[in-house]
C-alpha cells in the first residue's frame, strides 16, 4: 500500500513537464512548471510534517490527498487550455506549485511510523537496531523503485494514449491509496507533539525543540539530491551526442536499480562500525566511483560505470535517514523526516540548474564533475556527524 501511495509523487514532476510540453509546444512552459511542482514539493514537504507531528498524520494525510487531487485536476485544465506559449496563463505556475506543496508525504511519514513502532519492539539484543535498519533499507528501495517506475510509466501512458492520463492516474491513486495509507492501524504508533511521547526516550533529543544537529543529515541529502540532478543533466548531453537524450532516463534507471538492491542489504550488514562510519565509507566510495563517469564514450560502457555507481548511493540514503531518526526529537520525527525529503527535491533541483548549464557551455565531461563535488561533501557531513554522535553518546 505504501509503495503504490506514494507512486503519484514520482509521477508528477515528469507528468507536469511532459503535458505542460505538449500542449503549450514550448520546452521553457514546460520547465516553468516543472520547477514550480518541484519548489511547492521542496517547501510544502516541511509543513506537512510539522502539522503531522502536531495533529497526527491521519488527519494531514487526508487533507492533503483531498488538496492534491483537486490541484492536479486544476493542472491539467489549466494545461489543456494552453495554446501557445504567450498565451501561458499565472494560474498554471500556481495550479502546478499547490500539486506539489499539497504532495501527501508517504514516504517520509511512512518511516515515521517504522521509527516509533520498532522503538517501542520487544527488548531483544540489537533487535531495535536491525529491525530498524530493515525497515529503512525496504522505504529507500521503495523510493528508488517509485522514482524509476513513475517517470517511466509518464512516459508510456503519455506517448501511448493521451499526455495528460498520467496526471489523471496519479490524481485517482492519491484520492484512493493515499486514504487508505492513512487509516492504516501503525498511524497510531506514532507519539503526536501535544501528548506525552511514551517508550520514545531518546535521550537529549527526546523534546519538541529542534537540536542544529538535525542540519547536518539535511545538508547531506542536498548534496545527494544535487548528485542525482547533476548526474541526470550530464547524462542527458552525453546520451543526445550517441543516441537522443531520451536514452538519458534509461540509463540512469540502471543506477537506480543497483542503488536499490544495495539498499536491501544494509539490514544484513554488522552495526559495530556505527552509521558514522557507515555514512563516511560509502560516501567516499560513491565520490570515487563519480570520477569513473568522465570515462566512458559508449552507452554500453557508462551503463557499466552507473550499475557499480548505484552500489553505494542505497545505503548512504538509508544510513542519512537512520541518522536523522537519531538526532531528531521524538516528536518532530515527522517534520525531519519530511525535512530530508525536502532536502533531496532542493537539491535535485541544484544539481539539474548547475549541470545542464555546465553540459550546454562546457560539456558533459564538466558537468560530470558535479556529482563527484556533492559526493565528496556529502563524506565530509559524514565526518561532522561522527564527530556529533561521540559527543552525544
Amino acid at each position: 500500500m505504501g509503495l503504490f501511495a506514494r507512486l503519484p509523487l514520482a509521477m508528477l514532476t515528469m507528468g507536469t513537464l511532459t503535458l505542460v510540453t505538449s500542449t503549450s509546444s514550448s520546452f521553457a512552459t514546460g520547465g516553468a512548471a516543472a520547477g514550480a511542482v518541484g519548489i511547492g514539493s521542496a517547501l510544502g514537504a516541511p509543513v506537512l510534517g510539522s502539522l503531522a507531528d502536531r495533529r497526527g498524520q491521519r488527519p494531514v494525510l487526508l487533507l492533503s490527498a483531498l488538496l492534491n487531487t483537486a490541484a492536479v485536476v486544476l493542472l491539467i485544465l489549466a494545461a489543456c487550455a494552453l495554446e501557445r506559449d504567450e498565451d501561458f496563463p499565472l494560474a498554471l505556475l500556481a495550479a502546478a506549485f499547490a500539486a506539489g506543496a499539497s504532495s501527501p508525504q508517504v514516504g517520509p511519514l511512512a518511516r515515521v511510523r517504522w521509527m516509533a513502532l520498532t522503538a517501542t519492539a520487544p527488548d531483544r539484543p540489537e533487535s531495535p537496531d536491525r529491525d530498524l535498519d530493515t525497515a529503512l533499507s525496504y522505504e529507500s528501495t521503495a523510493d528508488e523503485v517509485t522514482f524509476v517506475l513513475g517517470p517511466a510509466l509518464v512516459g508510456v501512458l503519455a506517448s501511448a494514449v493521451v499526455p495528460w492520463l498520467p496526471l489523471a492516474l496519479a490524481a485517482a491513486m492519491t484520492i484512493t491509496l493515499v486514504p487508505a495509507f492513512a487509516a492504516h492501524p501503525t498511524h497510531l504508533a506514532v507519539p503526536v507533539a501535544r501528548r506525552p511521547a511514551a517508550g520514545r526516550d531518546r535521550g537529549p533529543a527526546t523534546g519538541g525543540r529542534m537540536p542544529w544537529a538535525v542540519a547536518l543529515p539535511i545538508a547531506a541529502m542536498v548534496c545527494m539530491g544535487t548528485f542525482f540532478g547533476s548526474t541526470q543533466a550530464a547524462l542527458s548531453a552525453f546520451s543526445a551526442g550517441l543516441a537522443g537524450a531520451e536514452i538519458a532516463g534509461l540509463l540512469y534507471a540502471v543506477m537506480g536499480l543497483s542503488s536499490a538492491v544495495a539498499a536491501l542489504s544494509v539490514a544484513y550488514w554488522p552495526r559495530r562500525a556505527g552509521l558514522a562510519l557507515r555514512w563516511m565509507l560509502c560516501a567516499g566510495l560513491m565520490a570515487a566511483l563519480a570520477v569513473l563517469l568522465l570515462l566512458p564514450a559508449s552507452l554500453a560502457g557508462m551503463a557499466v560505470v552507473l550499475l557499480v555507481l548505484g552500489l553505494p548511493v542505497g545505503p548512504v540514503m538509508v544510513t542519512v535517514f537512520a541518522v536523522g531518526g537519531a538526532l531528531a526529537p521524538a516528536r518532530r520525527l515527522g517534520t525531519v523526516m519530511t525535512g530530508l525529503a525536502s532536502g533531496i527535491v532542493a537539491g535535485t533541483a541544484l544539481g539539474s540548474s548547475i549541470g545542464g548549464q555546465l553540459a550546454q557551455f562546457h560539456g558533459h565531461g564538466t558537468a560530470f564533475l558535479v556529482p563527484v563535488c556533492a559526493a565528496g561533501a556529502l563524506a565530509l557531513l559524514g565526518a561532522g556527524t561522527a564527530v556529533v554522535l561521540r559527543r552525544r553518546h
